[in-house]
Order: structure tokens, then sequence, then C-alpha cells
């Protein structure tokens, strides 16, 4: 299965489609959608193919393509697959297809709006696969810049409201201008490291952007950068990646542009296109710059942990349903974070596992809180009540969502939850107990989101709402079942993930701190010789 360009496959469908689409005549847009879901349903089936070959025993990077694109600045068509970038592949693929699907109504069926709208899906489909792929640093820069223009439009140019325009445009401006200035302190940083492969010390010929290269080459010591210099890059680096995932207090983009855009939108934006900025962080800013991961470390755990604070108290205080679960996604972001830089194989593996089960998780409750809303046609919290009585299945289903939100034990946020703060606690203790301590705050604000919205008394103005049509069962029941499988048997996707995550903590040459007893003292196994009557009167 190596031997044929799978992941090439993988971003070239989607694209082709995006284009196909535009054959379909004007009128048909049932036709056009169709075609979009076909396409993602085919990518859904290759991303499984992947998995099913991919070798968990077996090299690092797996489907591996390797061609010269510029060859003058040593940049490369380079795609590999490894356990972190799979699960996320795999989240991407399932994802996609329940948004068109869920999304049908959305883009209005006049002139090309619809042609438009699955296209510019299938397109950041590409994009991000093209992401969770790269092995090259420029290949992965241009992909990174290149996805915000179809996010753009997406966000401006479709909405449930149609009074809402004017803010609509203004969200989708602040998320452009926010992630532009991310990339551009980015680029400066690709041409930074570029730079450095450069120099006169470095064991490249030329410059180059080949990512296993120049990570095993920093890791053995062959190519060294200058603390300050590997600082700034990493920096540089970092605040594009923070942007995009987002991270306090570079998250204020992510309200309007959830909220003033389709669900199905938000639900593109939030569950998998902030993931390639957390990934990335994996990915390139700590394998590229390990030492000035370390050191600054410290200040990201903190910055993380206010994330989770924060997300969840603005949470609490929301009057809009959908703001509320876009402030939800703040504080898991932060949680997120907190583990990648917590460097324990525990963190990054629960960090990793976190960011298949958020995504998950807000796609269903955002997709939920999307049909409800849709039906009453407001998004004030304070408009519904007893919608539990009218429609069960809606109810019940966005009970799960919000369980899982909250990670509730059994549902599959809760697995990688723990591995977080256990993975924080062995190095950063402090942290590791606001974070769980901000807990409540999620039981907090989900509970009485639910007992506002589905229980109490069902005013006249929600009499009316209906329960969930086939459609709509169609695209909640796999996620409501993926959260529950993964949450009661995680092995399968921690099978995968975990060997990538050690092969990232050794490339770095971090380990995991060893076990205390009470007082910090280091729990030593004893071995032979060690025991107290070796210690104690063993020789004459």
């Amino acid at each position: 299965m190596n031997g044929f360009p799978w992941l090439t496959v993988l971003w070239a469908l989607p694209a082709a489609g995006a284009f196909g689409v535009f054959a379909v005549p004007r009128g048909r847009p049932a036709v056009a959608k169709a075609v979009a879901l076909g396409v993602a349903v085919v990518t859904l089936a290759v991303a499984v193919g992947l998995a099913v070959g991919f070798d968990t025993g077996g090299a690092r990077y797996q489907f591996v393509e390797q061609h010269q694109w510029i060859r003058s600045l040593g940049v490369g068509y380079h795609l590999g697959l490894d356990g972190i970038g799979l699960a996320l592949v795999l989240l991407t693929a399932v994802l996609v297809p329940l948004v068109l699907l869920a999304g049908w109504h959305d883009p209005g069926d006049d002139g090309r709006r619809a042609h438009t709208y699955v296209a510019l899906v299938l397109a950041t489909m590409a994009m991000v696969m093209i992401s969770f792929t790269a092995l090259d640093v420029f290949l992965f820069y241009v992909v990174f810049e290149a996805m915000l223009v179809p996010l753009y439009f997406l966000i401006g140019g479709y909405g449930q409201d149609a009074r809402e325009a004017g803010a609509r445009s203004r969200a989708a401006v602040k998320f452009l201008l926010y992630n532009l200035l991310g990339g551009l302190i980015m680029l400066a940083a690709v041409i930074g490291l570029y730079v450095a492969t450069a120099g006169e010390d470095s064991p490249f010929s030329s410059g180059t952007f080949d990512l296993p290269a120049i990570a095993q080459a920093v890791s053995s010591g062959e190519l060294a950068i200058s603390a300050p210099v590997a600082n700034a890059l990493f920096l540089g680096f970092m605040f594009a990646f923070a942007v995009k995932a987002p991270l306090w207090p570079l998250h204020t983009w992510l309200p309007d542009a959830a909220v003033y855009t389709t669900p199905t939108v938000a639900v593109l934006m939030m569950a998998v296109v902030d993931k390639v900025g957390t990934f990335a962080m994996l990915r390139f800013a700590i394998e590229l710059f390990p030492d000035a991961a370390r050191t600054f470390a410290p200040w990201i755990v903190g910055l993380s942990v206010v994330a989770v604070v924060y997300g969840a108290m603005l949470a609490i205080g929301q009057r809009d349903v959908m703001r509320l679960i876009a402030y939800t996604s703040i504080s898991h972001f932060g949680f997120i974070i907190l583990g990648i830089f917590a460097l324990t194989s525990q963190g990054q593996s629960g960090s990793t596992l976190y960011m298949v089960n958020h995504g998950i998780s807000t796609a269903a409750l955002f997709l939920i809180a999307g049909f409800l809303v849709t039906r009453r046609g407001t998004r004030a919290i304070a408009a519904y009540g007893g919608i539990q009585r009218v429609a069960p299945v809606l109810a019940g289903t966005f009970l799960v969502a919000g369980m899982a939100t909250l990670s509730l034990p059994g549902l599959a946020p809760f697995i990688s939850e723990f591995l977080v703060l256990i993975g924080t606690y062995t190095r950063y203790g402090a942290a590791a107990i606001i974070a769980t301590a901000a807990l409540v705050l999620s039981a907090v604000y989900i509970l009485w989101l639910y007992q506002r919205v589905m229980g109490g008394r069902t005013d006249e103005g929600n009499r009316h709402i209906r329960d969930l049509r086939p459609r709509e069962i169609v695209v909640v029941a796999p996620l409501i079942v993926l959260l529950l499988v993964l949450g009661l048997y995680p092995k399968p996707i921690l099978d995968v993930i975990d060997p990538a995550v050690e092969s990232t903590l050794t490339s770095v040459h971090s380990s995991d701190p060893p076990p205390t007893v009470p007082g910090g003292v280091p729990a030593v196994a004893e071995g032979p010789g060690d025991g107290p009557a070796d210690r104690e009167g063993a020789h004459p």
C-alpha cells in the first residue's frame, strides 16, 4: 500500500470535488450538494483504508511521498502520516460529510450559492488534509495560510439571519486579520529557519525545509541554533499556532466567527480547522525548537490554565446559546495546549486524544443547538424552556453531547482530560490542580444551560418545535455512538497515538518525571542488592 500516493489522493479528491461541483448545472443545487457529499464519503473511505494499512509498530512516518518542488529553495512536496496525523485525518474525514449533510439547507438554492458553499467546504477539507500530512515546513505554511480564504468566505457569506450580515462581515474580517497577522509572523520565522539551515555550521549543503531532516539534525546536535535565535523562531511559529488554536489572549476572533455564521461552518472551524494549530505545536514548534519549547513551556502552561478558567467563566455568563458553546471551546483548547506543553507522554497522548474527542463532542453540541435555533429562530437562552416535552430526542441527544463536554466518565472526553491532568500534574502540579478545580465550572454552564433550555414549563412559543428529522438523526447518531465507544474503549486510537508521542518526546530528549512519594522523594524500584537486608547488616 505504501507504493501508491494515497496521501495525495486523500487531499486531491476533495480538491477535485471543489472544482467539479461547478460542472453541475446552475439550477441543480441538490445535485451539487449530493456530488460534494459523495466526494466527502469517498475521502472518508480512503482515510479508513489508511488507518487499516497503518502499522503501529512500523516506521513513524508511513505512506511517505517525497518529490522536489522548488529546488533552488530546498522546498519539497513531502507528505507522511504518523499516528497523531492519522487520528486527526480520521476526525476530519468523519466530520466533513456530517457537516455537509447537516447544512443541506444552509446555503439556499438561489443562483450558485449552494455550489460555492460546498466547494468552499471541500477546499477547506483538502487543505486541512495536507496540513496533517505535510513534512515540509514551507508546504505546511502555504496551506496553513491558504485555508483562510475559503473560511473567510464561509464565515462572511453564509448565515442564518440576513439581519446580521454586517456583524457577520465584521466577524469574517476579524478572523482574517488575526490569522493573517499570525501568518506573517510565522513567515518571518520560516525564513529564519531556512537561513539557520543554510549557515556555515549546518550539516545541510544548502537551506532546507525538510521537517524530519531538520528535526533529526537538531536532536543529534548536528544543527546548532543559538538560543536567542531558536527562542525567536519558536515564538514566531507559536504565535501563529496560538492564534489558530485559539489560545488566550489571542482568542477574541473566535466567538463572533462561531456565532454569526452557520452552525455547520462553526463546526468546520472549531472542530477541524482549529486543530491544525494545536497539531502544529506538536509537529513543528516542539520538534524544531525543543530547547526553546522547554524554556517557554511554563509560560504557555500558565496561559493555558488562564484559558481553561476564563473560557468556562465567560460561558457561564452568556445569554446566547451558540456563544456559550463557543466559549466552552476556548476552555477546552486550554486543556489541549496544557497537555502538549507538559512535555510528558501522558499529557501529549491525552492532548491528541482530546483533539479528536473535542471535535466530536463540539460538533454534536453545536449541530444539535443549531437544529434547535433554526426551529425557534433565536439564539437567546431566555426564549427557550420545556423543549424536552415537545422534542425528547433532540433534548436527549443534547444532554449526551453536553455531558461529554463536561467530561462525564464513560463518554469520550473524560479519558483524554484525565490523561492531560495526570500528565500535567507530574510536572506542573499547581497548574493541574487549578485546571481540575475549573472542571466544576464546566458542570455549571452545561447543567444550567440544559435546565434553562430543555427543562421547565413549555412556553407557547416553543410548543410548535419539532423533534429531530431523519436527516438530522443520521447526522447526530454517529457522533453520539463515537462519544460512547471512545469513552468506553479508547485503546485502538491510543495504540495509534502513543508511538508517535513517544517518538516526539525522544527526538526532543524529554522524558516523564520519575514518580514521587509524599514529600517529593523519587520512588525508586528495589532491584537486586537494593533491599533492606542488603542495605542494613548484609555484611559482617
